[in-house]
């Protein structure tokens, strides 16, 4: 079963979800602003991606540069960043088992579907 953690405002994340449906790819969508993900299901997604806390991190947010851009911090203090304040998270974030990616450009989904 797929999961995609989904910004509905968002076009990327739209565009990804409906790439899933026209593969016929049942999903369960996870609207990660309204129920953001803990801090450990950030360190799984992170595992998954094989990425670092700062790989996911939208930049171009204006949270992200009024409260973070000149901060230094360390990993687990980036995944308790990300928890707090999941606006910060790089969206879609596909998962299938133990891989996940992120869905820029969406079409990126069909490397999972394969």
């Amino acid at each position: 079963m797929f999961k995609i953690y989904h910004n509905t405002r968002c076009s990327k994340s739209r565009e990804a979800c409906s790439i899933l449906q026209d593969k016929g790819v049942e999903f369960e969508t996870i609207e990660y602003l309204k129920t953001p993900p803990t801090q450990k299901e950030i360190k799984g997604l992170l595992k998954m991606l094989g990425m670092k806390a700062q790989d996911i991190i939208r930049k171009g947010e204006p949270l992200f540069k009024e409260k973070f851009a000149d901060k230094k911090l360390s990993e687990s203090e980036w995944i308790k960043a990300l928890a707090e304040n999941p606006i910060l998270i790089e969206r879609p974030i596909i998962v299938k088992g133990n891989k996940a990616i992120i869905g820029r450009p969406p079409e990126k989904v069909l490397e999972l579907i394969k």
